[in-house]
């Protein structure tokens, strides 16, 4: 039973890990597309302003990276989802995922 548990443990880690590099993926191609593609079509914000967009958006970038990023990025999360989907999970335990 105590190996059951390591194992569980283990598997949360790896998704607390995979968490926080999908972020970093998040706000790596949104800084690339903003300091590219904005810069390029000379779209500016002012202060106060906000930028909401759909998750696709990167799927359409000109920028190969930023499509590159954006289709490891879905993987990933793919992943996150099976792991979760066959981890017998309680909700607490995998609240940082919200």
């Amino acid at each position: 039973m105590k190996t059951k548990k390591k194992y569980k443990k283990q598997i949360l880690n790896s998704l607390k890990d995979m968490a926080q590099a999908e972020y970093s993926m998040l706000e790596t191609m949104t800084n690339l597309m903003l300091l590219k593609e904005m810069k390029e079509r000379n779209i500016s914000f002012k202060k106060g302003d906000t930028f909401s967009f759909e998750d696709n958006i990167f799927d359409y970038s000109e920028d190969k990276s930023i499509r590159r990023i954006a289709k490891l990025r879905k993987k990933m999360l793919k992943t996150m989802n099976k792991l979760v989907e066959k981890g017998n999970f309680k909700d607490k335990e995998i609240e940082f995922l919200a």
